[in-house]
């Protein structure tokens, strides 16, 4: 499949992780509370441990994204002997609002936004996008999030209700994202072409996606030059 202006009229763009630095976020936030109860973790294990406590969690009935980072602080409790309290549980759940942008995200969706329709499609509450959204220079012509259809990525749900609310067929959509286990590999199996944008190498996704993806870049910078020149 091919990566020019012509052939789509809807970027969807996974947020966490492809726009907002979620690796940082995370860290900057959890490594802290961590250090007061004597526990001290490289990023490796840290993300090793958090990304299998947050897909177990994801995987169950739907709770908020703010219940799924709370139990994923209890668990890393559970892990390493120690009760988070109730101002720590919920100073972690809330530091979404501070998790920062790729340093290349503003003046990409501005520059795309002159030639496509932009959305999100987020594993993320109603609540804590709208903080995060403070940091955009855009608006976005759709946000679906994992409050509004009641189930996380890599569930099909998100990318179902793009087509309905924007009005688009799955033909003139290309999805944007970082993550092979929740963006790429359900972008393929509903026959959407996806950019997989490499933002951390094989840090957290040594694997290969179930479809290749129509060009792998290591910015958003990068797509833009592509689907721009």
């Amino acid at each position: 499949m091919s990566l020019s202006l012509d052939d789509y009229d809807v970027l969807t763009f996974d947020c966490y992780g492809t726009l907002i630095d979620w690796a940082d976020g995370i860290a900057t936030a959890l490594k802290p509370i961590l250090r007061a109860h004597d526990v001290t973790l490289d990023d490796e294990e840290l993300f090793r441990h958090y990304g299998r406590f947050e897909r177990d969690v994801e995987s169950g009935s739907y709770v908020s994204y703010r219940e799924v980072l709370g139990r994923v602080l209890r668990r890393f409790g559970d892990r390493f002997g120690f009760t988070p309290t109730n101002v720590e549980t919920e100073r972690f759940a809330g530091s979404v609002r501070n998790w920062p942008l790729f340093p290349d995200t503003n003046e990409t969706l501005r520059r795309l936004s002159d030639s496509f329709r932009l959305a999100v499609v987020s594993n993320v509450d109603d609540d804590l996008f709208r903080d995060t959204a403070r940091h955009f220079d855009v608006d976005f012509d759709g946000v679906i999030t994992a409050e509004q259809v009641g189930a996380y990525k890599p569930a099909l749900d998100h990318f179902e209700m793009v087509f309905t609310r924007l009005g688009v067929p799955p033909n003139r959509v290309l999805h944007v994202a970082q993550s092979v286990y929740h963006d790429v590999n359900p972008a393929g199996r509903l026959g959407l072409s996806c950019v997989w944008v490499r933002r951390y190498g094989e840090r957290f996704d040594p694997s290969a996606p179930q479809t290749e993806p129509v060009r792998t870049v290591p910015d958003l910078t990068s797509l833009a030059d592509l689907l721009l020149e």
